[in-house]
């Protein structure tokens, strides 16, 4: 008859962070969000993780490799944090080039700059916020002169569309064709 070990669990009682995970061992691992600063007991076995609230089990994880993780269920999260959770930098670039070329360019150099693309999706997020009260053409002329003088700062952007730094960056409408005249010299002549 082979041998099945028996593994004891450890109970542990714990408060649901603001953040709706509970920490275990160094990992934390997530519950619905509903129970937040709520009192659960947490079953650790060998390789799971189990919540309970009011004898109901809520949660069920498997124990990461490596220790100090987050295990987070998409499901446990507040629709707000998912979508957020759905961001990438294709998508945030994407949503940067619909209000222009310079925006989208600036938005890239944000993520460029940072060790981790998404330490600046909220730099570009802010950026993308001031499309409402600026609109998308005054927006993207102040991105085009945050590039020149490399700013890299929503505070900048918000500065030069303020003080109406924009203007001069805006598209200009096209300039007429250069008068022909004999009496005109032209730049070649002086060299």
């Amino acid at each position: 008859m082979p041998e099945f070990p028996y593994v004891f669990a450890r109970w542990k009682r714990c408060r649901v962070a603001p953040d709706y995970h509970v920490e275990v061992e160094g990992s934390y691992y997530s519950v619905p969000f509903g129970l937040i600063r709520e009192t659960v007991d947490v079953r650790v076995a060998e390789r799971t993780v189990e919540v309970f609230h009011r004898g109901r089990r809520v949660a069920s994880h498997a124990i990461p490799e490596r220790r100090c993780r987050h295990v987070t269920i998409p499901e446990h999260m507040p629709s707000a944090h998912r979508r957020f959770g759905e961001r990438t930098p294709a998508r945030l670039l994407a949503a940067a080039e619909k209000v222009g070329p310079a925006t989208a360019a600036f938005c890239a150099a944000i993520m460029a700059a940072r060790p981790h693309p998404e330490q600046g999706f909220r730099t570009c997020l802010g950026v993308l916020a001031l499309v409402k009260p600026y609109g998308a053409e005054r927006v993207d002329a102040a991105c085009r002169r945050g590039l020149d003088i490399q700013a890299r700062s929503v505070a900048s952007i918000r500065s030069i569309l303020e003080n109406g730094l924009d203007r001069a960056f805006r598209e200009a409408t096209p300039e007429a064709a250069p008068i022909r005249h004999g009496n005109i010299r032209g730049q070649r002549y002086y060299h």
